[in-house]
C-alpha cells in the first residue's frame, strides 16, 4: 500500500503547493483548441504515408478510420474525465482516481514516454527540413537541435499564455497550408492511382486495395494514428485553462473535428495526385504529390516551408505537454519533487529544461527520428488503454459522481477506445519490435523506481492525490 508523506520537513502543504503552482486562467477554448491541433499537425505533412507501404491505400484507409474512431471515443471519454478532475495531471490524475497509485503511475509514465520522445524525433525532422530548404546554409545536426530546444523552451519559460498564442499562430499557418495543398493536389486527382502498389500474391486476402493482405491493415494502425497522435494531451492544460469544465470538452471536440477533416483531405488529395506507390516511402509526401517527376513549383515550395511550420507547431506544443505531465507526477511525489518547482512566471522550469536536455541528447546521439517516434507511439497506446479503462471504472464504481459533461454513449464509447488501443499496442510490434522493447525497458526502470522508492513518499496534498483520497474516504463511509 503506497504511503503518503508530508511535502518536506518544515514545509507546510500550502507553502509546498505555492512553490509548485501554475498560472491559472491563461487559456480559453480557442487556445486549447489550437493546442490540440498543434500537437498533431506535423503528422499531416509526413509520416502517415509509410502506412501505404504497410497496408496499401485500402489498408491505411481502414486503419485510419479505426484509429480515428479510437481517438474520437477516447476524446469524448477524456472530456468527461477532465470536467471531474481539471488538474495538470491529465491522464495520470484520471487513472489515479480510478485505478489507484499504481494505475496513475503506469498511465503518467506512458504519457511521459510519449511526450519526451516525440519532440526528440520531431527536432530531427526539423533539422532535415532546414537542410533540404537550404536555410542559412545549415545542415541537420546537433547545432540545429540545440537551437530549437533552447529557443522554444525559452518561449515556454516566458509564460504559458505567450507560449500558447505563439503555438496558435504557427498552427494556423500550417493548417492554412494544408488546405491550400489540398486545393492544388485535387486538380490532378486520379482515383485509379490510389491502388497502384504491386500486389503481394502470397499475402492472405491481398488485392489491389489491400496489396499486403488483411494483416496489412493491422500493420498500418500506428500510421493511421499519425493523423491524431497527441490530441489527448489537451487536458494537461486544465489547471491553466479558463473555466476548464466548459472549455475543455469544447476544445477537445473542435480539435478532433478539425483533425478529422485535415486527415481526410490530406490522405485523399496526396495519394490521388501521384499514386500510393510514389508516396509510400517519401520523406516529404505532400511535396512529392505536387511535383511528381517535374521540378519544384511555387505551390510545392510554399508547402515545403509550411511543413516546417507544422513541425515547429507540434514540437513546441509537445514540449509543453511533457513538462505538465512531469510537473504533475513530481508535485505528487511519483518523481523527484524538485522537478515540479515553478518560476516567478509560474512555469515549471526544471520540468521544461530536463526533458528538453534528454530530448536533445537522444536526438544528437542517435539521429533516428523514426525509431524514437515508434517508441513514443508504444507509450501512447498504453496510456490510451489505461485512460479508457479509467472512464469505464469510474462510471461503474462512482455512478453518482457529478459529471458536468457526460460522454455520449457512456461506457460503450470508452470500451471501443479500450479495445482499439490494445489492438494498436499489439500492432506496434508489427512495425518496430525493437522500439517496443526499448519502451518496455524504460517502463521497467520507471516501475522499479516507483516500487522501491517513490510509492512510499507520495504527497497527500497534491490535487490528484487529494481528490483520490476524498473519493476513497467517501466510499468507506458508504460501505460503513
Amino acid at each position: 500500500m503506497p504511503v503518503s508523506s508530508p511535502p518536506s520537513p518544515g514545509d507546510s502543504d500550502a507553502a509546498y503547493l505555492e512553490r509548485r503552482s501554475l498560472r491559472r486562467g491563461s487559456a480559453g477554448w480557442l487556445l486549447l483548441t489550437g493546442l490540440g491541433v498543434a500537437y498533431v499537425v506535423s503528422g499531416d505533412f509526413s509520416g502517415w504515408n509509410v502506412g501505404l507501404d504497410k497496408g496499401g491505400f485500402g489498408g491505411l484507409a481502414i486503419a485510419t478510420v479505426l484509429m480515428g474512431a479510437m481517438y474520437a471515443c477516447l476524446v469524448f471519454s477524456l472530456a468527461e474525465l477532465s470536467t471531474i478532475l481539471p488538474t495538470a495531471g491529465g491522464g495520470y490524475g484520471f487513472a489515479r482516481r480510478a485505478l489507484g497509485p499504481w494505475g496513475g503511475f503506469l498511465t503518467g509514465t506512458a504519457i511521459l514516454i510519449e511526450y519526451v520522445l516525440a519532440p526528440a524525433a520531431i527536432v530531427i525532422f526539423i533539422g532535415d527540413y532546414v537542410e533540404s530548404l537550404g536555410l542559412f546554409g545549415l545542415t541537420s545536426g546537433w547545432p540545429v537541435y540545440l537551437g530549437c530546444f533552447a529557443l522554444f523552451i525559452g518561449v515556454h519559460l516566458w509564460g504559458v499564455g505567450e507560449a500558447l498564442r505563439f503555438s496558435l499562430v504557427v498552427t494556423a499557418v500550417a493548417v492554412a497550408a494544408l488546405l491550400v495543398f489540398a486545393l492544388g493536389a485535387l486538380t490532378g486527382f486520379d482515383a485509379g492511382a490510389l491502388d497502384d502498389i504491386p500486389v503481394d500474391p502470397d499475402a492472405f486476402g491481398s488485392g489491389s486495395w489491400l496489396p499486403f493482405g488483411v494483416l496489412g491493415i493491422w500493420a498500418a494502425f500506428p500510421f493511421g494514428m499519425w493523423f491524431f497522435l497527441g490530441v489527448e494531451g489537451v487536458p494537461l492544460a486544465a489547471e491553466e485553462a479558463k473555466d476548464p469544465v466548459r472549455s475543455m470538452p469544447k476544445a477537445l471536440a473542435i480539435a478532433m473535428g478539425v483533425l478529422t477533416l485535415l486527415a481526410v483531405i490530406t490522405f485523399f488529395a496526396a495519394t490521388g495526385a501521384q499514386g500510393a506507390d510514389a508516396l509510400r516511402t517519401a520523406g516529404n509526401p505532400l511535396v512529392v504529390a505536387l511535383e511528381g517527376d517535374g521540378g519544384p513549383t511555387a505551390l510545392s515550395r510554399f508547402v515545403n516551408y509550411a511543413g516546417l511550420a507544422g513541425l515547429v507547431a507540434s514540437f513546441f506544443s509537445l514540449i509543453y505537454a511533457g513538462s505538465r505531465q512531469l510537473f504533475a507526477l513530481s508535485r505528487a511525489g511519483y518523481l523527484p519533487r524538485f522537478l515540479s518547482l515553478t518560476s516567478k512566471r509560474k512555469a515549471p522550469y526544471l520540468g521544461l529544461v530536463i526533458p528538453g536536455a534528454i530530448g536533445f541528447a537522444l536526438a544528437a546521439a542517435t539521429g533516428d527520428g523514426a525509431r524514437m517516434l515508434n517508441v513514443a507511439v508504444f507509450g501512447a497506446t498504453i496510456s490510451y488503454a489505461l485512460m479508457a479503462l479509467s472512464h469505464i471504472v469510474l462510471r461503474r464504481r462512482e455512478p453518482a459522481l457529478e459529471r458536468p459533461y457526460r460522454t455520449p454513449g457512456g461506457v460503450l464509447t470508452s470500451s471501443v477506445a479500450f479495445v482499439l488501443a490494445l489492438s494498436a499496442l499489439v500492432a506496434t510490434f508489427l512495425v518496430d519490435q525493437d522500439a517496443a522493447l526499448i519502451a518496455l525497458a524504460v517502463y521497467a526502470v520507471a516501475l522499479a523506481y516507483f516500487a522501491l522508492f517513490s510509492r512510499h513518499r507520495l504527497v497527500a496534498s497534491a490535487p490528484e492525490e487529494e481528490a483520490a483520497a476524498l473519493a476513497e474516504a467517501e466510499a468507506e463511509l458508504t460501505r460503513g
